[in-house]
């Protein structure tokens, strides 16, 4: 009975509850998309990394994270991949051949990270492949190709076809050099990286720096779902450590190589419920407000009810279920709505190229897919009961004060 009574009480005046309505609606829309926003930005860069930068999993020495050298490497890579084949989960292993050096044309130069892979194999951890906007990826039959990016290409002033001078040291301290032909250039939308990485036949680099056949300084794994990944590296350490001296290597999955981003998630996820905290306890105030004046228009009622029996945990129930109805109608629209938008961006994408630049030189892509979960939902409406229920403890005691012969007469 209270509760029905409360229901029609918030419609008495329908104006106002649809302005307290539409407020709290308006609010959880621009939090939870907000939220859409950061979780789809977020988890395009994780996305992007893994697939175009880091995979989700590598080995390498120890001494490698120290100096990116190439006397940094390992020397029996065919017995690792041998024993990690058979982990569940693994789409695919490439062995790599890193080492700092200088691309130079007859235009410009400028420092370089130098990958030595095998195209067949790296096509199945990275996505580079796919990321070719000119001329063709890899081609292992092509004599001296090398794969550029965009920003450095820019920078070298050089295009398909065009030659492009590596300098390096090997094993022994000799710079060594070698010129190699533009097959192709890649864009993943990160200028750091299309600025800094270029990508040879690792058996080339392996001819120019002399080292054996199977020495490599980094082994990359990706995993078919991210979710394996922890599971995996696990297993690949127990595996190696029984078999191999643990000195010898270290596996890392993408959070320990690039801590970065990790930390990025962790700041984009806090400030996002920050943001939530915020619009809710600003509702708050707002409920608070509407139903203070709804008690105080009513005082006369409420006295009378009073008056004829009505006792004080009833008046409680019913300005409480009032608040509640109010909160939760406004956080089904704002959901909904929500629910709607982050839907048609989530296929649609939220273009931001007008941004582009800024963008990209911190390896954000331009088109952003909004992304929630059902949890994130519930968690919210949770959140917007709760705040009902404490937002009405101050508007239920005003009323609980009044004196019964005194909220009559006036």
């Amino acid at each position: 009975m209270n509760i029905k009574i409360s229901w029609k009480n918030v419609w008495r005046n329908k104006l106002r509850s649809l302005i307290i309505i539409i407020a709290i609606a308006i609010g959880l829309f621009g939090g939870v998309f907000t939220n859409s926003f950061f979780v789809g930005m977020t988890s395009q860069r994780v996305n992007s990394v893994i697939s175009n930068e880091t995979a989700n999993i590598q080995i390498h020495h120890p001494s490698f994270l120290l100096d990116e050298s190439i006397n940094n490497g390992m020397d029996n890579s065919n017995t690792i991949i041998e024993k990690i084949k058979p982990i569940k989960g693994i789409k695919g292993i490439s062995e790599r051949l890193n080492e700092s050096g200088m691309a130079s044309t007859a235009e410009a130069n400028t420092g370089v990270m130098i990958n030595g892979i095998d195209p067949t194999k790296e096509i199945h951890v990275t996505a580079i492949s796919k990321k070719i906007i000119q001329g063709e990826y890899l081609n292992p039959e092509t004599k001296i190709p090398i794969l550029i990016g965009k920003k450095l290409a820019k920078k070298l002033k050089t295009d398909i076809g065009d030659k492009v001078i590596l300098s390096m040291a090997d094993g022994k301290g000799e710079v060594v050099y070698a010129a190699f032909k533009v097959q192709g250039i890649y864009n993943t939308n990160n200028d750091m990286f299309d600025g800094l990485q270029v990508f040879v036949l690792k058996s080339e680099l392996q001819q120019l720096l002399k080292t054996p056949q199977n020495y490599v300084t980094e082994i990359a794994i990706s995993m078919e779902n991210d979710d394996l990944t922890q599971t995996a590296k696990s297993e690949i350490e127990d595996l190696l450590n029984k078999e191999i001296n643990s000195k010898e290597i270290i596996v890392q999955d993408w959070k320990e190589i690039d801590p970065s981003l990790d930390l990025m998630i962790q700041t984009m996820d806090t400030f996002a419920w920050f943001f939530i905290i915020i619009i809710l306890i600003a509702l708050a105030f707002g409920i608070i407000n509407t139903m203070t004046m709804v008690v105080m228009e009513r005082t006369q009622e409420l006295g009378m009810l009073m008056a004829i029996g009505m006792n004080k945990k009833r008046i409680f129930s019913m300005i409480l279920w009032e608040t509640v109805f109010l909160s939760l109608v406004g956080a089904v629209f704002g959901l909904t709505i929500s629910a709607l938008v982050i839907g048609y961006f989530g296929k649609a994408g939220l273009d931001l190229s007008v941004f582009g630049q800024g963008m990209t030189a911190f390896g954000m892509d331009t088109i952003i897919y909004t992304k929630t979960s059902i949890d994130f939902y519930f968690t919210v409406g949770i959140l917007v009961f709760i705040t009902a229920i404490i937002a009405s403890i101050f508007p239920a005691r005003h009323a609980l004060r009044l004196e019964p012969a005194e909220a009559v007469r006036d």
